[in-house]
């Protein structure tokens, strides 16, 4: 019996939850959650369950070129395309908001993330990314000038998702990535602290702005405390690691036990081969695809980043979009995104 239960407890923890959640935001509409049907669904196949994803840029840099140059090598688009909000001076969306309005139209999914710039910095031009020492009470505390160019940092996000709502678009929305680390404002605070944050700026886009576009995306880096940060399954639709490594594998990888426990679709949100600077652009993404499938089982999407960690600046891309597992662009079922 003691085996029994171990071997049970042993599937739990690889195949996670199987069980499709309703989605986070009640008020999500059909395509949001038809969207999220789907990728719930992607679990648990044994041939196409595993979603391509290609970072184009930041603020004005982003664009659809990374993604024709994959076309061009491989024949094959990416199935979801990300792009950021951070700009120069600041939270910028025109650009980003036209490549995924684009690249939406095509037929393609989109994540967006946003390197916030610092709110308790007085430069109302942005900037502090990397600062350290940031009281994230603050950010909280409706009576300080912190909460108030908070507010105005959230006002402006709001803006470009609502452009993208406006526009028929789906955002899987991945805000505060990489929550465990140690080199972003947000990064290795208290949890209660932190998730206190995630849930303001949940409810504000959500209950405040009508933002029913919406996915919300947990990602934090690999490593320590992966699921420390988790704000709970009413506040999150998708969950997964940003690993810059060439080894996939849980040695190299740490954090999925923690994180395949969470009853929410699995993915790698940035994927960087060899390490997060100077990359030789030589990788075999075959290893990638190879690693998912021996050690993170429960994976449904993944993004490359840009750069030369991108799938248009390795080796053997065309054979990772080839393979039986992977769901590019034109795999998606018709209408999931674009027109209907």
């Amino acid at each position: 019996m003691k085996n029994t239960i171990c071997l049970l407890l042993a599937m739990i923890l690889v195949s996670g939850c199987r069980t499709p959640q309703a989605a986070a935001n009640p008020k999500s509409n059909a395509r949001a959650k038809a969207i999220l049907k789907y990728v719930q669904s992607l679990e648990g196949r044994t041939n196409k369950c595993v979603m391509s994803g290609q970072f184009s840029n930041f603020g004005q840099g982003a664009d659809l070129r990374l993604v024709n140059e994959i076309h061009d090598q491989t024949g094959h688009w990416p199935a979801i395309l990300g792009v950021d909000y951070a700009g120069r001076g600041g939270i910028t969306h025109d650009a980003p908001n036209q490549a995924a309005i684009e690249y939406w139209k095509q037929g393609g999914l989109v994540t967006i993330s946003a390197h916030l710039y610092n709110p308790a910095r007085t430069n109302v031009d942005g900037g502090g990314l990397r600062d350290k020492g940031v009281d994230l009470d603050t950010l909280l505390d409706t009576r300080s000038e912190t909460h108030v160019r908070w507010m105005h940092e959230l006002d402006q996000l709001a803006g470009g998702l609502q452009q993208l709502k406006e526009a028929g678009v789906v955002v899987l929305w991945r805000p505060f990535h990489e929550m465990n680390g140690d080199w972003f404002w947000w990064d290795g605070k208290d949890p209660a602290t932190f998730i206190k944050l995630w849930r303001q700026m949940f409810d504000y886009f959500t209950k405040t702005k009508g933002l029913d576009n919406l996915l919300w995306v947990y990602a934090p880096n690999h490593g320590d405390k992966t699921a420390a940060y988790y704000p709970g399954d009413r506040y999150v639709d998708l969950a997964g690691l940003d690993a810059y490594t060439d080894f996939i594998d849980t040695n190299h990888i740490k954090g999925y036990a923690e994180m395949a426990q969470i009853k929410k679709p699995f993915g790698f949100t940035e994927f960087g081969p060899y390490g997060p600077s100077n990359p030789p652009g030589d990788y075999d993404y075959l290893r990638f695809i190879q690693g998912v499938q021996k050690d993170f089982p429960r994976t449904v999407f993944f993004m490359s980043w840009n750069a030369k960690w991108s799938l248009a600046r390795n080796t053997n891309t065309t054979e990772l979009l080839n393979h039986p597992w992977i769901v590019n662009r034109e795999d998606l079922p018709k209408g999931l995104a674009g027109s209907p």
